[in-house]
């Protein structure tokens, strides 16, 4: 038995038949399997025949099966067997005669490993093998699931080019390689060779370079930084232009490409091709700007060797001037990559991820694909077969998490008690399931939980409920391990249950199922508020699965903490008993005591006396911590000087320190152009410039004018293909580029733009007036 962890799955066939191939890192080193193995579709039972004299007509290889399965609908199942080059044509020529047919559309590799219930890791049970050059072809007698924890072999990948011009042909000028025990830079040009920097002639040489590099440092993971839609499109262009075949793969094959809505996905044949991006993104990291300068210095404390909009001519005046500085700050992006995937520890959280969904460590996004690998295999051994996009209900539309209108004010004493994972909790408690929606839609009430929009669930007959309650222990079981990354994966996995199921691109989605999560958590918060109300307390806010809770009383922390615990205690044996007595359910769900703000502000609606969702400001009494919520300063559209001059009015606010001198300050200061670091807007441009044509925000508008000098300085323009970042000030002859900043700033904005909006928020229940405060009644108005 040999322990493997998958690295990369493909198909193809061969004389009408399928082959399956897998790619796995194995404690004996890279590992290939391939597996003949026809792919397989469902039809209603009853249009066998009719499917068969189909297949007989055409001389297709296509062989039904009756199977002990039924479809959502009802109507006994008939499997189909044929190779995967002929899906889409049976699925059209049945679609002709009205013959529906299901699960056309996984994959085959995965439906392999799903049915085998092996997910991420394996145990390979080898019948013979034969060896490669550094890789080895294994002939399984069987594959079991397995446990394998790969110690990923990695290689940080960064090249450096010229800087594009309109007209002039791109140009390559090195690549460079970083890796804990290896680091080289291949370079164009003359030069002395050292143990990190070899020059080569030209491009041809310097690309194949690269393939030799791969090949002999034979990583399994190919780390980098928007590393697929930009250095690897650029290879990919280099190795065309040149004529070259881009052979990455373990057996020496191409590089294959896939490009949907103007996005590249790279399949590299037993390697993993990661970009630091896409990686933190799916880990649920942020950052105001995913720029490998502004992540390094957020997370690491350093950044690039060269900074600032000039870096690409810096680039080419160094490949001209000074190739070893070329080389250092080449090693240096590819050493900042690797450093970030360890500090987030993001390889062993990609792998802890395909360990518990299947999906390959590669595969970014894909909550619907990891929802169907753990479910289907489940649903089949149940004696369904998954029904297609669409056919669920939706003649009504499933309402999103509850939010509560706020109570604004300034408060003392706060507590937030928060539902633990409240949607998978009530999947759970509720029985909520696809399976068990068409079983309970079809049982007596008797059996049945009721749901919303006519939706009933089976009490016993489910799989959701079950998936969860097993996902939750493994989560516990990591954290108590102190396992974060698989804890995390987990808690990713658990949230993305109910939003695939209210997902349209989910085969499962259904409103009945998808409202009978979110309005039950409608239910229970709204319950919940009323029984704190009974108990004396005031509810000011809700969120989905928090209630904010204020006491009135002016309480010690101590007291305040023991009141939360006792309303947390007291509320959980409520809803036991509720449920018990409504529906004869166990409660599953959790509520927990989990803050208490010591002081507390919830702004209103700007201009209007509602209260405001989703923000708000506080102290931590156990840390004494500041906390912004979805105000601007937490914003990454505000400027540095409102978010800074934000968080220090509300210090000194919440802690009953004197404000007043010290805002006159800041506004001398402002308009005496003492603060003129802190006043650039940073915004991106989500669409290309000449999209911006009926109206031109701020942003578009400093853009164009970017765009309109470059052109004039014969140089090419940033924004007409694809948008971008700006970074801009608003001066008094309108928005203006950093860079090319001409006019004189227009401080009267900033002052009723940035700082007044900013402070009149918390002045409305101070009483403070900010004009009279800072002395500028004649300037503002």
């Amino acid at each position: 038995m040999l322990p493997a962890f998958l690295l990369s799955s493909r198909w193809h066939d061969e004389n009408d038949t399928s082959i399956l191939t897998f790619w796995w890192s194995t404690p004996e080193g890279p590992v290939r399997t391939r597996v003949v193995q026809p792919c397989v579709c469902f039809i209603p039972a009853p249009d066998m025949a009719r499917a068969q004299q189909v297949a007989d007509t055409l001389g297709w290889p296509v062989t039904l099966r009756n199977v002990a399965m039924s479809m959502f609908d009802g109507r006994p199942a008939c499997a189909c067997y044929l190779p995967s080059g002929y899906l889409y044509r049976w699925r059209n020529v049945l679609r002709e005669q009205d013959i529906p047919v299901r699960e056309l559309d996984i994959r085959p590799t995965d439906r392999y490993l799903m049915e085998r219930f092996v997910t991420g890791s394996a145990n390979l049970i080898p019948e013979r093998s034969e060896r490669h050059d550094g890789w080895q072809d294994v002939y399984l007698s069987a594959l079991k699931s397995g446990s394998y924890q790969p110690a990923l072999r990695c290689l940080s990948v960064d090249i450096e080019t010229s800087y594009p011009r309109t007209g002039e042909p791109d140009r390559l000028f090195s690549i460079g390689f970083f890796a804990r025990d290896f680091e080289r830079v291949i370079m164009i040009g003359e030069g002395r060779n050292t143990v990190s920097l070899e020059y080569v002639s030209d491009e041809p040489a310097l690309l194949q370079r690269f393939l030799d590099v791969i090949n002999d440092y034979d990583p399994d993971a190919i780390l980098g930084w928007n590393f697929i839609q930009f250095d690897m499109a650029f290879l990919r262009r280099k190795f065309d232009e040149h004529q070259l075949p881009f052979r990455l793969g373990r057996d020496q094959s191409v590089v294959e490409w896939r490009e949907v809505s103007d996005r590249l996905y790279v399949h590299v044949a037993g390697r993993v091709v990661l970009d630091g991006i896409e990686c933190l993104r799916n880990a649920t990291w942020q950052f105001e700007s995913f720029a490998l300068d502004d992540v390094a210095r957020d997370l690491l404390g350093e950044g690039k060797l060269l900074k600032g909009d000039e870096r690409g001519r810096d680039i080419e005046r160094l490949f001209d001037e000074d190739k070893p500085a070329l080389a250092r700050y080449n090693l240096k992006d590819c050493e900042l990559v690797l450093d970030i995937f360890d500090k987030t520890d993001l390889l062993n959280f990609l792998i802890a991820r395909s360990r518990m969904t299947g999906l390959l460590p590669d595969r970014m996004g894909g909550s619907v694909a990891a929802f169907e690998f753990m479910y289907l295999p489940r649903l089949h051994r149940a004696g369904w077969v998954a029904p297609d996009i669409g056919d669920g209900y939706s003649a009504e539309k499933s309402p999103g998490g509850f939010v509560m209108d706020s109570r604004p004010g300034l408060y003392n004493n706060i507590l937030v008690l928060d539902f633990k994972s409240l949607y998978p909790s009530i999947i759970r408690t509720f029985r909520i399931d696809p399976q068990g929606l068409v079983e309970g839609m079809a049982a007596d009430v008797d059996d049945t939980v009721p749901g919303y929009f006519g939706g009933r669930f089976h009490r016993q007959k489910h799989i959701l409920p079950d998936l969860i309650r097993h996902l939750g222990e493994q989560r516990e079981a990591a954290r108590s391990g102190g396992n974060k990354p698989l804890s995390q994966a987990i808690k990713i996995i658990m949230a993305s249950c109910y939003g695939v199921l209210g997902s349209e691109g989910c085969r499962f989605y259904d409103t009945r199922l998808s409202a009978s999560i979110t309005k039950r958590g409608h239910d229970i918060i709204l319950r919940t508020s009323e029984w704190i109300r009974q108990q004396g307390y005031d509810v000011i806010y809700g969120d989905t699965d928090s209630v904010f809770v204020w006491l009135r009383d002016n309480l010690d922390d101590e007291s305040a903490d023991e009141t939360g615990r006792n309303l947390a205690r007291d509320l959980n044996r409520w809803w036991q008993d509720e449920l018990k007595a409504d529906f004869g359910l166990e409660s599953y769900l959790e509520l927990e005591y989990e803050t208490h703000y010591r002081q507390f502000f919830m702004p209103s609606i700007r201009g209007e006396e509602t209260g405001s969702k989703k923000r708000y400001a506080g102290i931590i009494a156990s840390d004494n911590q500041l906390v912004f919520k979805g105000l601007e300063a937490v914003r990454s559209d505000w400027t540095k000087l409102a978010r800074r001059f934000q968080k220090e009015l509300y210090r000194r606010i919440f802690y009953g320190e004197p404000y007043q001198l010290w805002l006159k300050a800041e506004v001398d200061a402002l308009l005496a152009g003492e603060r003129d670091d802190e006043l650039t807007y940073r915004k991106r441009l989500k669409r290309p410039l000449p999209m911006y044509q009926r109206s031109r925000p701020p942003h578009a508008k400093a853009a164009a004018k970017m765009d309109d000098w470059l052109k004039h300085h014969g140089r090419p323009e940033k924004y007409q293909e694809r948008g971008g970042w700006i970074s801009y000030m608003l001066t008094v002859n309108g928005p203006e580029p950093v860079e090319i900043r001409q006019s004189a700033i227009d401080y009267n904005h900033y002052l009723e733009k940035q700082l007044q909006p900013v402070a009149e928020a918390i002045f409305q229940f101070t009483g403070d007036d900010f004009a009279a405060i800072a002395g500028i009644q004649h300037t503002l108005f």
